[in-house]
């Protein structure tokens, strides 16, 4: 399955991703205005690969001028649906649908690992202003929680993955993922948690690519035996999501 398949699995599956995937604390903003040295209040910002525009209502709730840009079908109109005052437009970090030096911001919340980097950090740089920001993150699981750690082990073996490695990657490999490393960058992480029903917990784990191109019986197979491990752990049907958000901010010199 190549990562483009993926990519474009989410579009079928938008209206669950909006539901039920978690949103980010205020903390994650903070940092992103700290770190890029202005306000979100009034900044251009592009929002890229904003799927169903959970980052994107953030923004504008920060008053930032904010344009999605997302370039799936299914998470547009979802995003729209959600956001009407929010101009969306299509495209990608590839090839962004911005004049050069037009924006003082941008951002990838759980988009960045889509692109190519040796396209997408190019593209940032030409659509950034001299002294603009570039802010990716990701919200990812905790790694010191047992029944965490458990339930990824499930999932790689339900969806035939190789289970993601329990080491963090320090600042200097972190950048040299990301292709921020030839910039001056500065990373943040940040830890939050959620409390959710049962049945919102189990819709967002199974709204992960990994799952969305797995055939529906056998993810059902995966939910139903889930729900009966969990119910064990959780009886009172509510789960604890506690997530790191993962920051890295990079400034156009």
């Amino acid at each position: 399955m190549t990562s483009l398949s993926r990519a474009h699995s989410f579009n079928a599956a938008a209206a669950q991703y909006a539901a039920n995937r978690p949103s980010y604390p205020p903390s994650v903003l903070d940092a992103v205005a700290e770190i890029a040295g202005f306000p979100l209040a009034g900044a251009r910002v592009a929002d890229v690969g904003a799927g169903t525009g959970i980052a994107t209502a953030l923004l504008r709730e920060r008053g930032a001028e904010v344009v999605a840009v997302e370039p799936g079908d299914g998470m547009a109109a979802e995003l729209r649906r959600a956001l009407p005052d929010v101009p969306v437009v299509r495209g990608d970090g590839n090839a962004l649908p911005f004049a050069a030096a037009s924006r003082d911001l941008l951002t990838y919340a759980q988009s960045w690992h889509w692109t190519d980097i040796a396209r997408s950090v190019p593209e940032a740089l030409r659509v950034l202003r001299p002294g603009g920001a570039l802010a990716l993150w990701w919200n990812t699981d905790s790694a010191d929680i047992p029944w965490v750690v458990a339930q990824e082990e499930r999932i790689a073996r339900a969806c035939g993955v190789e289970q993601k490695g329990r080491r963090r990657p320090d600042d200097v490999r972190a950048g040299r993922v990301t292709g921020l490393d030839g910039l001056p960058f500065t990373r943040r992480l940040l830890r939050w948690s959620r409390t959710v029903p049962l049945d919102t917990h189990l819709a967002n784990i199974t709204s992960h690519s990994a799952f969305l191109v797995l055939d529906e019986g056998r993810t059902a197979e995966f939910a139903a035996e889930e729900r009966a491990v969990l119910g064990g752990l959780f009886p009172s049907g509510l789960v604890e999501e506690t997530y790191v958000v993962d920051l890295l901010v990079a400034r156009k010199p």
